[in-house]
This record gives C-alpha cells, structure tokens and sequence, in this order.
C-alpha cells in the first residue's frame, strides 16, 4: 500500500502525540505541581488581565505587578478559610473534653428507662469516659508528633516532594500566568492551519462552558454558606457563623467538604445546653441543605450553565469517580462539560458526513 506524504506526515505527528501522551502519564507524580499551577493560572487570568487594564495616567499596571495582586488574592482566600477552621477547633474540643459526660448522662436518662422495658440493661459509665477522653486528648498531641516523625524518617522522600510542590506551585503560578497570553499564542501557532478555525472555535466554546461552571459553582458556594449560617444560628448555635460558612464555601471538595462541615455541626450540636436537641436540628438543616443542594442548586445553576440535564450531572459525577477516584469527582462536570463540547461538534460532522446522508 502506497502512502501520500501527506499521509506518512499525519501518520507520523500521530505517533509523536500518542508518545507525548504516554510521556505525561509516565511523569504524572512530577507533573502535580505544574497541572495545579495551569489549572489556578487558567483560573485567575481573567482577572489579571482586568488588572491590567487599569489605566494608570499615562501608563497601565504592569502585568507583572497584577499577577502578584491576584495571588496574594488567591493566598488571603486561603489563609481566611485556615482561620476561620482553627480557632473552631481549638476552642471547641476544650469545650468538648466537659461536655460529653454531660451528654451521656442526658442520653442515659433518655434511653434506660425505654431500654428497661424491653429487658435491655445498658448504663454509660459518663465519669470513666471522661477520664478516657482525657487521656487520649492529651496524649494526642505526643502521639501526632510521633507519627510525624515516624513518617519523615519513613517516607523522607514523600514529605521532600509535598514541600517541593507546595514550593513550586507558586513559582509556576507566578510565570504562566505572567507568560500566559505568549503562551496561548504559540499554542494558536502550533495548530495546524487546516483545523486553527475548528479548534479555535472549540476551544472558545469551552472556555465559555468553564467560565459559566466557576459562576455557577460560586453561586452555589455562597447560597449554601448563607444558608447553613442562617439555619444554625436560628437554631442557636454558638459556632454557627465559621460551622455555615466552611460548609458552603468547601462544597466544591464533593463529600469531604461537606462531611468536614458536618462533623463541625455535631460537635457544635453536643456543645449546646441540650445535646439531643442540638443533633437533631443539624440532622434536620443538614439533610434539608443536602436536598437543595443535589436537587436544585447543582443541577440548576451549574448543570444548566453548563448545558447538561441533572441526569447528566449526576452520571457524570459517578462516572469519573468511578474512573478516577477522587480526582475524578473534583474534575467531573468541568469535564463533561468539555467531553459535551466535543461530542457536539462529532455529532455536527456525522450528521453531515456521507454515511449519514448517503441512502
């Protein structure tokens, strides 16, 4: 079989991108750091460019300097979200070392005498329990430094590499998005020039459908924060302000974040001056904050954006954790959103093509 040379080209940049494909898979470990500075570059360059567009008198903000203000930004988001989570903790587990016999000896009260009926004997020792918890949160702290000296004498190497990606991060946050735009020019230029149009246009599309996804997903951030904060301090809770605020801001981790706030509340809830009525009203806020969540707020204001039904949003989170795990779960709509762009325009040629119009 004889091929044009046209072929033998298109044959042969073929088989240098499936290399380059099985390149990236082989260095996916070192390759962490760089996907997550693309990923928060891709992310935060529409607001440097904003930033460069202020109009200095006769000069603009350098891009250099709009660069550093977006990621201090990014940094202060961070460090607010640290803060807000640690005083919660530190200030309750004090509070919960004297509260849990407290709530023990209201649960025995409540259950003993229904237990008695049906023969069943069942006391909690409250002042052994707190003796026991005493000890453990004690001793927590000396255990954790254990274990991390452990590891570090372990895994020497592994915790090498985690500070190196939390180091290389920022750097190649800081010179992709200061090189963003000759970046993405190069990329243009790289196309060959009889599919620039198509993928150009692709590639818009897409950028459209991700920007409409990080609105809608923000939305659905802040809704959800409003509500949680609302609902537990109409509950009264104390910790109800930072508890409402991390749920809702930390939806966007599916699962973790949601079960992080979660334990918060509970914690909150044995707190209260009546426990039991505490985990009820979370039991209660948080089931109801679940459905508005999975029912309305993802598949309305993200699946919807994104052009996706709610049965599409939920297959896709199933699919790509699935596939991927949690990476999968944290990528699934922006991904199916891409995967929907693609499939559009595939749909596009084959109903155009002459297996589909020949009869």
């Amino acid at each position: 079989m004889n091929f044009t040379k046209e072929q033998f080209q298109t044959a042969i940049w073929l088989l240098v991108g499936v290399a380059l494909v099985m390149l990236l898979i082989t260095l996916g470990s070192v390759l962490t750091p760089f996907v997550t500075g693309a990923i928060l570059a891709y992310i935060l360059n529409p607001l440097v460019d904003r930033l460069c567009g202020i109009n200095l008198g006769k000069r603009t903000l350098p891009r250099a300097v709009a660069v550093l203000i977006a990621m201090i930004a990014l940094l202060s988001c961070i460090l607010a979200l640290i803060l807000i989570v640690l005083p919660v903790v530190e200030n309750e587990i004090p509070l919960l070392q004297d509260q849990i016999p407290k709530f023990l000896d209201q649960l025995n009260e409540t259950l003993e005498p229904k237990l008695l009926q049906y023969n069943i004997h069942l006391q909690l020792d409250s002042a052994s329990i707190k003796l026991m918890l005493s000890q453990q949160l004690a001793e927590s702290g000396e255990k954790i430094a254990a274990a991390a000296l452990s590891s570090i004498r372990v895994g020497g190497t592994a915790v090498l590499g985690l500070i190196a990606n939390v180091l290389l991060i920022p750097m190649v946050l800081y010179y992709l998005l200061v090189d963003w735009n000759a970046i993405t020019q190069r990329v243009h230029l790289a196309i060959p020039r009889r599919w620039v149009n198509k993928t150009t246009e692709i590639m818009r599309e897409t950028d459209e459908l991700l920007a409409q996804y990080l609105r809608g997903q923000i939305l659905v951030m802040l809704v959800l924060a409003s509500y949680y904060s609302v609902s537990l301090t109409l509950a009264g809770f104390s910790v109800a302000l930072p508890v409402g605020i991390l749920t809702g801001l930390l939806v966007f981790i599916p699962y973790i974040g949601f079960g992080f706030g979660l334990c918060l509340a509970l914690i909150g809830a044995v707190l209260q001056p009546d426990p039991m009525h505490g985990l009820l009203m979370v039991a209660i806020i948080y089931s109801i904050g679940q459905i508005i969540e999975g029912f309305y707020l993802t598949p309305r204001l993200v699946g919807e954006r994104i052009g996706l039904p709610p049965l599409a949003v939920i297959f896709s989170l199933l699919a790509f954790g699935q596939l991927f795990g949690f990476i999968g779960v944290l990528l699934a709509l922006p991904a199916a959103a891409i995967t929907s762009v693609g499939y559009k325009h595939l749909r596009n040629l084959y109903y155009q093509s002459r297996f589909y119009t020949s009869s």
